[in-house]
């Protein structure tokens, strides 16, 4: 998810879309979110230590 956050994010600033800029910024910022909570080892989301 990180990836593809950083993905939209690039491609929606080269091309001039802000639409794909705003939900490249959004899915690393949940990617993130989601890594963080999946490396805690408590497994407070779902079960799951790794989201990918």
């Amino acid at each position: 998810m990180i990836i593809l956050g950083l993905i939209l994010l690039i491609v929606g600033y080269l091309l001039g879309i802000g639409l794909l800029t705003t939900a490249g910024i959004i899915l690393l910022i949940i990617g993130a979110i989601l890594a963080l909570v999946g490396s805690v080892g408590r497994r407070p989301v779902a079960g799951r230590r790794h989201y990918y």
